[in-house]
């Protein structure tokens, strides 16, 4: 159990606690139909608990560790004492009715994650929006959307951003954007004005990075659009790459596909500018808009 750190958000205890009750289940040779009939569930359930996907009932991980071999001990006591913590009600459930649950997964991994590194094609990324441009990309993406809905939204993305905002914030943040981004004017020029200013100031925080694509540059990107990455602190949990549909996303973490999104985003930087010529790029646009 060394791997689980305190502060870990409750999704990443969920996948922690689902991890070792799959390795504990492969030890002693039990196949998952097996597990699930032990506690009165489907194979397909002990498959999405052992992907840290449901929430977990203590008296089901209390039977599938008896069936396991732990019956008492100390491991035993620390894995029950895990089920609550990765139970723990999220900050974004009371804004349920504005977060798709496809996106509920995403807050859940991102408030755990200790690097998010993203490439963004169309928009600045939602961490470093303002409130006035963030209204204004949920509008563009949602027009029927009423206003209320759209302020709760944008809510829920000013929440994400505190965790990063904050004094003792050890998790960091890596983003390439394309400058197409910076220079659509989403809300008008005065809110584009706004945003771009907040990006020089954010720039100067030690927990981001941002890079910069130029225009001409189109060669160095990657074929599947705007994607991120999520890296946790716990040794036990593997990277994540997220893609965003329209209507629904992706969540992959095979080690070959994350290989090939960790290798986009090493050449994508490599064409991209840093530093002081990022921040060149971005005050040129923003004299310029």
């Amino acid at each position: 159990m060394t791997g689980v750190q305190a502060g870990g958000g409750a999704t990443a205890r969920r996948i922690l606690l689902g991890s070792h009750l799959r390795r504990l289940r492969e030890s002693c040779g039990v196949s998952r139909e097996d597990a699930g009939y032990s506690i009165r569930a489907s194979e397909s359930k002990i498959s999405r608990m052992e992907l840290g996907r449901v929430a977990f009932k203590p008296r089901d991980v209390a039977d599938l560790l008896t069936l396991y071999g732990l019956a008492e001990g100390a491991e035993r006591e620390a894995l029950l004492a895990l089920v609550g913590e990765a139970n723990a009600p999220a900050w974004w459930q009371r804004y349920a009715d504005a977060v798709p649950p496809w996106f509920q997964t995403y807050l859940g991994l991102e408030e755990s994650a200790g690097t998010v590194r993203a490439y963004e094609v169309q928009f600045v990324p939602g961490l470093l929006q303002t409130p006035d441009y963030a209204r204004a990309v949920m509008r563009a993406g949602s027009p029927g959307a009423s206003a209320e809905e759209i302020e709760r939204r944008a809510a829920v993305r000013l929440r994400r951003q505190e965790r990063f905002l904050a004094e003792d914030a050890t998790a960091r943040v890596e983003v390439i954007v394309d400058e197409t981004a910076l220079r659509r004017a989403c809300g008008g020029p005065e809110v584009m004005r706004e945003q771009l200013a907040r990006l020089i100031e954010l720039a100067a925080a030690p927990w981001l990075t941002l890079r910069v694509l130029p225009l001409g540059m189109g060669a160095a990107a990657a074929d599947s659009g705007a994607f991120t990455v999520l890296g946790f602190p716990e040794a036990d949990l593997p990277d994540v790459v997220y893609l965003e549909q329209f209507t629904t996303a992706l969540y992959l973490d095979r080690p070959a596909e994350v290989a090939e999104y960790t290798e986009a985003l090493r050449r994508l930087g490599e064409a991209a500018l840093a530093g002081d010529e990022a921040l060149a790029l971005v005050r040129r646009i923003l004299a310029e808009t």
